[in-house]
């Protein structure tokens, strides 16, 4: 995989750049009081659900946010990492004019009460940081399919405010969201693209519902490179403000 790339913020607002900056600093946080006790995102999320076996969902049945209604779940079944975050929101947390999109019916969709949107997946290595952001086709997390713009809505929605499993897990979680907004945005129209692509080379196929499509994008990532690069940004949009001000 390629190295991480910085985010585009020529368009980002001065808000916008604290609320990402903030997000970071929830982040490091965590981590700094996760290594107090030489303990790390992963080991959190699995604490007491070993032992560890591919494709299981952990915590057993998913982490859901009543208030909000936001969902995830840690597993494993990629070669290059330890595992990923699959991150979803849930039709009570969306507005009423969000709607997926038509599509193909399954049998997964009716076996539950409402619809679910599949947000943006989050890799991890085996000493429990990220690797990188990646979406997904339908049939992946049997979600339902919602447009790129539809997605992108969705983010600002998504927040675990929990204790169960982990206090600095649903924290963590929840900032990555906002740190990598930008990125987030970016996949989500690759995977848009993507899903167009194949559509028209496999004419005769579902495209949501073809194996032959799991991964739809991937982007490598940085948590200090993402704080650096707004710190930068912030900076220049500070001396840019005092130099109209002059």
């Amino acid at each position: 995989m390629n190295k991480p790339s910085p985010p585009n913020l020529k368009d980002a607002s001065r808000e916008d750049l604290e609320i990402m900056h903030e997000a970071g600093q929830q982040i490091l946080e965590c981590y700094r009081v996760l290594q107090k006790s030489s303990d790390n995102i992963v080991g959190e999320i699995l604490r007491g659900n070993e032992p560890f076996v591919e494709l299981d969902h952990y915590p057993p049945g998913d982490i859901y946010d009543p208030a909000s209604h936001s969902q995830y779940y840690y597993h494993a079944h990629r070669e290059g990492e330890h595992g990923h975050f699959h991150t979803f929101l849930r039709e009570d947390g969306m507005e009423a004019a969000w709607q997926p999109i038509e599509q193909s019916r399954m049998d997964y969709m009716d076996e539950r009460g409402d619809t679910i949107c599949h947000l943006i997946a989050i890799s991890m290595d085996p000493a429990g940081y990220p690797l990188s952001l990646f979406t997904t086709n339908r049939w992946v997390t049997a979600e339902n399919w919602y447009s790129g713009e539809d997605t992108i809505a969705m983010l600002d929605h998504f927040e675990v405010d929990l204790v169960p499993p982990s206090w600095p897990v649903n924290i963590w979680l929840s900032a990555m969201l906002r740190l990598f907004r930008p990125q987030i945005i970016d996949l989500v129209g690759e995977r848009d693209k993507a899903i167009e692509r194949w559509r028209a080379d496999h004419p005769d196929e579902d495209v949501f519902e073809d194996r032959g499509l799991e991964i739809t994008s991937e982007m490598a990532i940085s948590v200090e490179d993402q704080i650096n690069t707004l710190k930068k940004s912030l900076e220049l949009k500070r001396m840019s403000g005092l130099q109209r001000g002059a």
